[in-house]
């Protein structure tokens, strides 16, 4: 008789996210185990007990996943968990700290594929800006389009300090060219935004970071894309399923909404997951992999 599916769910945070048990479920996993408060120093340990107690066949339908909300934290984990495998006790493992990998996968993707089509230009050379860009998604987003040769940069509200280090530890961690920057007031979101080729919007939901009057100085914007899907919009214009639209305030750039990049996140995360329980060789899953399935999807 098949082994039952057992996820295991590793999280530094109190609490696993729902969100992510509901996925894993619809996934095809039949058995979830949440994990809180999760130290680096215990992964070791954690995957090896989970992989010398099923056999061969059995680490087959074993799968670990680490949420929490530090991306580092969860690469860290991720990385733990590889070097903790004793061939042939190996299960695959899929980082998705806060949904942060597949949603800046999504958001990278959504936008790429906009700026083929509408400007016939790439990621390459093109000027991204990352409002937000200090959280998980804004510095997830900010990698995959640096390493995909953009010039990029974080923005933070308040510190250009916090952003510049930030950009710093990222751009260690994954050979990046990240730069980090501060914007507080219309005045100085105006002036970074003037030359903008893309603007990636990854700011606290319910927030309004770019209004229409800024917006009017992105004289040079292709396209731009908002994760923020509870009103008010994170930039003017953008509609929640907008997908090349033309934004009203910037009518050579398109937009993407929050659902058109909720939908391609949703499909990634799915997929990621099931691919768990499908492959002959241990997958270990993170914003990269995402990134190459938001492309194969889009």
């Amino acid at each position: 008789m098949e082994k039952r599916s057992i996820l295991h769910m590793l999280d530094p945070m109190p609490n696993n996210s729902p969100f992510d048990v509901n996925m894993a479920l619809d996934a095809g996993f039949d058995v979830l185990i949440p994990y809180s408060n999760v130290k680096l120093d215990g992964v070791h340990g954690l995957t090896q007990d989970a992989v010398f107690s099923r056999g061969p066949a059995g680490v087959k339908r074993t799968g670990l996943f680490i949420g929490g909300r530090d991306i580092g934290l969860a690469i860290d984990m991720l990385n733990a968990a590889e070097q903790a495998m004793v061939p042939p006790f190996e299960i695959s493992v899929f980082a998705d700290p806060s949904g942060a990998f597949t949603t800046a996968a999504a958001l990278v993707g959504c936008v790429e594929k906009e700026l083929k089509t509408k400007h016939n230009l790439d990621l390459k050379n093109a000027k991204a800006l990352v409002f937000g860009g200090t959280g998980p998604v804004g510095i997830a987003t900010g990698v995959i389009a640096s390493l995909e040769g953009a010039e990029t940069i974080l923005i933070d509200h308040l510190s250009a300090e916090t952003a510049n280090d930030l950009a710093k530890e990222y751009n260690r961690r994954f050979k990046s060219n990240l730069k980090g920057a501060s914007a507080s007031s219309d005045e100085q979101k105006a002036e970074l935004i003037a030359d903008a080729d893309i603007i990636f919007c990854t700011a606290k939901a319910g927030i309004q970071v770019i209004n229409g009057k800024v917006l009017s100085h992105a004289k040079a914007l292709k396209v731009a894309g908002d994760v923020n899907a509870v009103p008010p919009a994170g930039i003017e214009g953008i509609k929640l399923n907008d997908f090349g639209q033309p934004i009203a305030h910037a009518p050579n750039a398109v937009g993407i909404g929050a659902l058109a990049v909720g939908n391609v996140k949703y499909q990634l995360q799915h997929l990621l997951l099931a691919s768990m329980l499908t492959t002959d060789k241990p997958l270990f899953l993170d914003f990269r992999n995402a990134f190459a399935k938001a492309r194969e999807i889009l």
